[in-house]
């Protein structure tokens, strides 16, 4: 669905931050918001986990975009990866979201319901996905390669038309 034409995007950033390197969609987050203009046809939400809340978003946007941990690649932590829903659909294991629900079952459902939108997510390898104890930050290689999922994202959304301006510091 478009206003006036205009084409809408929406970009979830899930993950708990208290959990060490799940913490990475909401560190993107912070690092969007903080270096970043963000245009008005583009919302971006701080999530803990994707729920079916989230329907009503791919009815009213064009394109739904998910920032995720990944877990059980293979390799190293710091890893970036893009790919569509149904590439970490219904299974665990590689490109397995650290979380129950997957965009690929958000889209499913939307489906049912005849919302449709583009879906991708954009994910990162974890070094460390349940830590003994809660902590804040990422482990030293997921926030080294930090700015590379920023990037990522930024340019995912460039490709699908979404322009966000690097802020004058």
């Amino acid at each position: 669905m478009t206003d006036a034409g205009q084409r809408r995007a929406v970009v979830f950033c899930v993950g708990n931050r208290l959990m060490l390197d799940d913490g990475v969609g909401p560190a993107v987050y912070d690092r969007l918001m903080a270096d970043y203009l963000i245009p008005d046809n583009v919302q971006l939400f701080d999530v803990g986990c994707m729920s079916l809340d989230m329907l009503p978003y791919v009815d009213d946007y064009d394109v739904v975009l998910t920032v995720d941990a990944v877990d059980g690649t293979g390799d190293a932590p710091g890893t970036v990866y893009r790919f569509e829903p149904d590439a970490m659909a219904r299974h665990s294991g590689p490109e397995a979201s650290l979380h129950d629900l997957k965009l690929v079952d958000l889209f499913d459902a939307a489906s049912l319901m005849g919302f449709e939108a583009e879906g991708y997510c954009l994910g990162m390898q974890v070094g460390n996905p349940s830590p003994s104890e809660f902590a804040v930050g990422l482990t030293p290689e997921c926030a080294e390669a930090l700015p590379l999922l920023v990037e990522t994202v930024v340019a995912e959304l460039y490709r699908r038309g979404f322009v966000l301006e690097k802020k004058i510091s």
